[in-house]
């Protein structure tokens, strides 16, 4: 009796499921990257990457729509945190109790929301993700978008990812990987300094 193993099978593998492997290696890569020891933090004002549409899943009050551009969000003068995110990523579900409790600190001083990118990533469906924000009880702004090339522009190397973007759509700070409340809250009050006069 032949014995068959991924390492062994000299078959051509068909489309779907060399397409399946290859969303399966990449989604491995980002959980291994975000559940590594310390997250990566890197510091410095670059331009936005992109622009691109936010459909929201909820929060519409503080985005202004149930449709919206990032550099719309900008236009409203206030700092933005963009975490990426996905609804089957666990560090994702651990991070978003702290972000819900920063988001209820400083809903006056910044617009945070949350981009379900899980569909791009292989780490779970929009319905996986609004699923995920109803269990938790999240009421912070989040949604998706339909845009692929997100993941490519913001260079996601991990999951979840978060963007600290000052009105003036210059990023100061990526943070790829889990965020405390603590370490979320010393990051948006840089950004609010960062931002005065921009």
């Amino acid at each position: 009796m032949k014995q068959e193993s991924c390492l062994t099978d000299q078959r051509p593998l068909g489309r779907r499921r060399l397409v399946s492997l290859v969303g399966l290696a990449l989604a491995s890569l980002l959980v291994l990257a975000a559940c590594s020891k310390g997250a990566q933090s890197t510091g410095g004002d670059t331009a936005l990457p992109a622009d691109f549409q936010i459909s929201a899943y909820q929060g519409e009050n503080h985005l202004g729509s149930d449709e919206v551009n990032l550099s719309e969000l900008l236009a409203q003068g206030k700092p933005v945190v963009l975490n990426m995110w996905a609804g089957l990523c666990p560090p994702c579900r651990l991070e978003m109790p702290d972000l819900q409790a920063v988001h209820h600190a400083f809903q006056d001083q910044i617009i945070l929301v949350g981009l379900d990118v899980g569909p791009f990533t292989a780490l779970g469906t929009r319905d996986d993700g609004r699923a995920l924000l109803q269990e938790l009880g999240i009421t912070y702004p989040a949604g998706t978008t339909f845009d692929a090339e997100v993941v490519r522009a913001y260079q996601l190397t991990g999951m979840p990812s978060t963007f600290f973007i000052k009105p003036n759509g210059e990023i100061t700070r990526k943070w790829t990987g889990l965020l405390t409340e603590a370490k979320l809250t010393e990051l948006v009050e840089d950004l609010l300094k960062a931002s005065e006069g921009s």
